[in-house]
């Protein structure tokens, strides 16, 4: 039976299991591939998840100590530890106005960091893995800017009959049929390049900023412009409790199901030909998962707002740290992302205080020459080919 299979399936077989057992044998030396590459910074799983837990804890209090007004550490883990248990298991000798600003305004805003960040991260290394490019995310493909400009119609028509779910209804169709075209298009020819990807995408981006400048300039709403520019930059000044419920059951749902089909995500790290030949319905599952990012990245920019990089970068640190096997990628991005923005907000709020800047424009800021050097990396690996 096996002699049957092509060549280059039984080959790529090989090459997928020598990728899935790198993550307990790999060196530091070990150089890794862009998509599945081994673990190389020698840390054991346990001890590298402890430590985004850590970082992840550490930057939550952070960001509920800092901003416009102080609150001492001890006063922070104070109000917390009450919130938490529900009553005052530390008597509180500080005063009522901390727990005005950290329970209605500061925790609100570090869990929506945290699950954006988290959200984003997950999807940008289920992107990479469905399309097997390394320079692939959630911004570099448009994808967050067609969610933005799905919000932005429904804004400019006021069609917001039914509320909240009509601006998630609306960017959750501007991710997917931007993440459709920007794939079609890629794609041309019947073989798509790393090169020929990000092109697609930045056209695409270009098209999509065109299209919502368009949207704002012939619009009668005085204030949609304002209201737009929350969109394109990004951040967390409006979180709410009641903005929660929706992003939250998005990933826990979406990262659920991400983890049920890390196996598959696996075996499309060796190929399209060997993810068959192993029983794979590569097109359906393809789709799949496109609907799957398309959806997470809907709502959180609904609430959040194109926030960009955080699926480009965190993914891979994530691999550099734990390996490619999205059974334990997975976990860690989520914990990686959700440091990433709370730190990102955290910078926002901090720089140059009192004034805030937007979150998209910390995260663009590292994520620029970031993904700069992921250009001339993937250059110099084939040899200064496309």
């Amino acid at each position: 039976m096996n002699e049957s299979r092509p060549i280059s399936a039984r080959i790529d077989q090989q090459r997928l299991l020598a990728v899935l057992r790198s993550s307990e044998s790999a060196t530091p030396a070990a150089s890794p591939a862009p998509i599945a590459g081994s673990r190389v910074a020698g840390l054991p799983y346990g001890l590298a998840m402890a430590l985004l837990a850590g970082i992840l804890f550490l930057l939550g209090l952070a960001g509920l100590m800092l901003g416009s007004v102080h609150v001492p550490a001890p006063v922070a883990v104070g109000v917390l530890v009450n919130w938490l248990f529900g009553g005052e298991v530390i008597p509180a000798t500080w005063r009522a106005v901390y727990d005005t600003i950290i329970i209605e305004t500061r925790i609100p805003r570090v869990i929506l960091a945290g699950i954006v960040g988290a959200t984003l991260g997950a999807s940008g290394m289920t992107i990479q893995a469905i399309v097997r490019n390394p320079l692939a995310g959630p911004s570099i493909l448009g994808v967050s800017n067609g969610a933005a400009t799905g919000a932005v119609v429904v804004m400019r028509w006021g069609l917001m009959g039914l509320g909240a779910f009509t601006l998630y209804a609306s960017a959750f169709a501007g991710a997917l049929v931007t993440l459709a075209i920007v794939f079609w298009v890629a794609r041309a020819g019947g073989r798509m390049t790393p090169t020929r990807l990000v092109l697609a995408g930045i056209a695409m981006s270009s098209v999509l900023s065109a299209l919502t400048s368009l949207l704002v300039l012939t619009s009668p709403d005085p204030q949609l412009a304002a209201r737009v520019l929350f969109w394109t930059l990004g951040g967390f000044g409006s979180a709410q409790w009641k903005l929660l419920p929706l992003p939250t059951i998005a990933l826990v749902i979406g990262l659920g199901l991400m983890l049920v089909q890390a196996r598959r995500l696996n075996l499309l790290m060796a190929g399209d030909e060997s993810a068959t030949a192993l029983g794979l319905d590569v097109h359906r599952f393809r789709q799949a998962m496109f609907v799957l990012t398309a959806a997470l990245i809907g709502v959180v920019v609904a609430v959040s707002g194109v926030i960009g990089f955080v699926g480009l970068i965190v993914p891979h640190i994530v691999r550099f740290l734990v390996g490619a096997d999205h059974r334990r990628a997975l976990p860690a991005v989520a914990l990686m992302g959700a440091s990433f923005t709370i730190g990102a907000d955290l910078a926002a709020r901090t720089v140059i205080a009192p004034i805030e800047l937007p979150v998209g424009i910390i995260t663009a800021l590292v994520g620029g020459p970031f993904f700069i050097w992921l250009l001339r990396r993937d250059a110099r690996d084939n040899g200064g080919a496309p």
